[in-house]
């Protein structure tokens, strides 16, 4: 059975230990992990939604609400930040349990559209989104440049 629910400072180390699974520590140190945990709690506009299947972590989905998203007709508009789900849990339902919790949130919020993101190269994720019914809208290239001080 999975079991969805939302985090809380009582999950801190769960959440953290998910996060860090997504997100390395060599891409985002434990303090702004930690950091950013702490802003979606103090956020209405904010969750993150943990899995546990037979008590343990199985996934993670944090939400916001933007006021745009591109592709998106409305404003207000659930964004799923961050997806994911324990190697040794997928293709057993939790990520589409996570997007389910995820969509309910947002309708809660008032929103009737969800957007979220990957990188391009990121097949495993694309192929999730695609299960889960999400739409690819775009392929964008970012590009930066350094300025000269």
């Amino acid at each position: 059975m999975i079991l969805i629910k939302t985090a809380t400072n009582a999950d801190w180390d769960v959440w953290l230990a998910l996060r860090i699974s997504l997100w390395p520590l060599d891409y985002c140190s434990r303090e702004k992990h930690e950091k950013q945990m702490q802003q979606i709690l103090d956020d209405a506009n904010k969750v993150a939604l943990i899995a546990f299947v037979s008590d343990n972590p199985a996934g993670l989905a944090e939400c916001s609400i933007h006021a745009y998203a591109d592709g998106c007709k409305t404003s207000n508009v659930g964004y799923l930040e961050g997806w994911y789900v324990d190697e040794k849990y997928r293709k057993q339902g939790v990520g589409r349990a996570l997007v389910d919790a995820a969509k309910d949130w947002a309708k809660k919020m008032g929103c009737t559209e969800m957007a979220s993101d990957c990188d391009l190269k990121n097949t495993v994720s694309r192929a999730a989104h695609a299960g889960v019914e999400f739409t690819e809208y775009s392929h964008l290239v970012h590009f930066v440049m350094k300025l000269e001080e």
